[in-house]
């Protein structure tokens, strides 16, 4: 179960960074609602970067090239795909005040995007947030079979190359296990995300 702090009006991009840094992070009951809570999951979603699998489908399928897949340059177009409402997410809980947030965050350097492109057409797209050695994935959309499971894996290949120790997923999903999610006590991920931010924000 997940843990609510009380409801935060006045957050700021400084505060969602620090935030981050102590294993805190933002929603909101619906897109509808303006005012954010913030969650602190008793076991929290995390993927090891050493122990990432890729299906032999899905490998074949990125083999092919279906996407051009690209890192930050469109980051304000994902976040807005991914609280659209879609056929299986018919709502989302990011709301305008994270939309204004996370901009705000990628303006600084600490929010990231990375997009699948087919024809100058976004398909495809995920964005979270990186401090220290880690990398907080946020949210995905797809409008394309397996647009995003391919910027996932694009997204794990680049932060491996980049000396990331942390990829936190807030919360598991029978998606995400395929490619290696576990949830791991609150206890423990504090040990992770503390050794995470002794490190300098990494380049993304």
């Amino acid at each position: 179960m997940a843990g609510r702090r009380g409801r935060n009006p006045g957050i700021t991009p400084e505060i969602l960074l620090r935030a981050y840094s102590i294993g805190l992070f933002p929603m909101s009951d619906s897109a509808d609602d303006p005012e954010l809570f913030w969650v602190e999951p008793e076991l929290r979603g995390i993927i090891p970067l050493d122990a990432f699998h890729v299906s032999k489908s899905l490998a074949k399928a990125i083999r092919q090239k279906p996407f051009d897949i690209r890192f930050n340059t469109a980051f304000d177009a994902v976040i807005a795909k991914c609280a659209e409402a879609a056929d299986d997410r018919p709502s989302t809980w990011i709301n305008q005040t994270i939309r204004e947030l996370y901009g705000a965050l990628h303006r600084m350097g600490h929010a990231h995007s990375v997009e699948a492109w087919e024809c100058e057409e976004l398909v495809g797209g995920l964005y979270g947030v990186s401090l220290g050695s880690a990398f907080f994935g946020e949210s995905m959309f797809s409008r394309r079979t397996n647009a995003s499971k391919i910027c996932l894996v694009y997204l794990v290949e680049r932060l491996k190359e980049r000396g990331f120790t942390l990829l936190d997923t807030q919360f598991t999903t029978e998606h995400l296990k395929t490619f290696g999610a576990i949830d791991v006590p609150k206890e423990a991920y504090a040990v992770l995300l503390e050794k995470a931010m002794e490190s300098e924000t990494l380049r993304f």
